[in-house]
C-alpha cells in the first residue's frame, strides 16, 4: 500500500468510525434472540438504526473530487478495484461459450498488461457454475452464483433452498441471495430473517451475500 493510498484509507475509516460522543449515546446491544422474537421487535430495531448524514456525505464526496492524487496511487487504486470485481453475466442468452469467454476476460482483464490482476469472482446462474468452475480451475478466481429466485426473490422457500443447494453442489464458492422485497416492504421482517437463516444453512461452506 502506497503512503498516499494509506492516508486516503485512514481518512475513510475515520469518517466511518463513530465519534466517542456518538458511541456513548448509542443504544445498548440487544441479544439476537430478543431482536428476532417477532415482526414487532425487528421493526423497532430496524427503525431505530441511525440514518445517513446525507449533507456530510455529499460534502465529503465533493472534497475528495478536488484532491490531487499521484499517478502511482491511481494505478494502485485501479488494480485494487479490478481485484475486487465480480465479473457477471446473468442473461437468458447465456451459453457455456459465453461463460468461458467471460472467465478468460476475468483471468486477463487487460491482455496487453500481464501485471494487471485478475478479478475476484465470476458470477453466473447456477446452471453455469460447473462451466465457470472448470474454466477457472487453478486461477484463484472464485465462482459466485445467484440463487433464491433471482432477481425478484418471489418463490416458495423450498424452491429458494433447492436453488441454493444446486449452486453449491455445482461448486459455487459464493451464493448471492436476493430477499423477498415485497415481504420486507410489507413489514414481514421475520419472514425475511428466517429465509436468510435457512439459506445460510443451505450454503454449507460457501459464502452467502445478501
Amino acid at each position: 500500500m502506497t503512503p498516499a493510498y494509506a492516508r486516503r484509507y485512514a481518512d475513510v475509516v475515520s469518517m466511518s468510525s463513530p465519534s466517542p460522543a456518538a458511541s456513548s449515546s448509542a443504544a445498548p446491544a440487544l441479544p439476537l434472540a430478543d431482536v428476532t422474537a417477532s415482526d414487532a421487535t425487528l421493526r423497532r430495531f430496524l427503525h431505530g438504526l441511525p440514518g445517513v448524514d446525507a449533507v456530510g456525505l455529499e460534502a465529503r464526496a465533493a472534497g475528495l473530487a478536488t484532491r490531487s492524487i499521484k499517478a502511482s496511487s491511481k494505478a494502485f487504486a485501479i488494480d485494487l478495484a479490478i481485484s475486487m470485481i465480480d465479473l457477471t453475466t446473468l442473461e437468458g442468452a447465456d451459453t457455456p461459450g459465453k461463460v468461458r469467454s467471460l472467465c478468460a476476460k476475468g483471468m486477463r482483464p487487460d491482455p496487453s498488461d500481464r501485471s494487471a490482476p485478475h478479478v475476484a469472482a465470476i458470477c453466473v446462474y447456477s446452471d453455469m457454475v460447473a462451466v465457470a468452475k472448470e474454466a477457472l480451475r487453478g486461477s484463484g478466481i472464485a465462482v459466485a452464483s445467484v440463487a433464491t429466485a433471482f432477481p425478484a426473490g418471489r418463490a416458495a422457500r423450498a424452491v429458494k433452498l433447492a436453488d441454493t443447494r444446486e449452486a453449491v453442489a455445482a461448486g459455487a464458492d459464493e451464493v448471492d441471495m436476493v430477499i423477498d422485497r415485497g415481504a420486507f416492504l410489507a413489514g414481514r421482517y421475520l419472514q425475511v430473517f428466517e429465509e436468510i437463516v435457512a439459506v445460510r444453512e443451505a450454503c454449507g461452506d460457501a459464502h452467502l451475500k445478501v
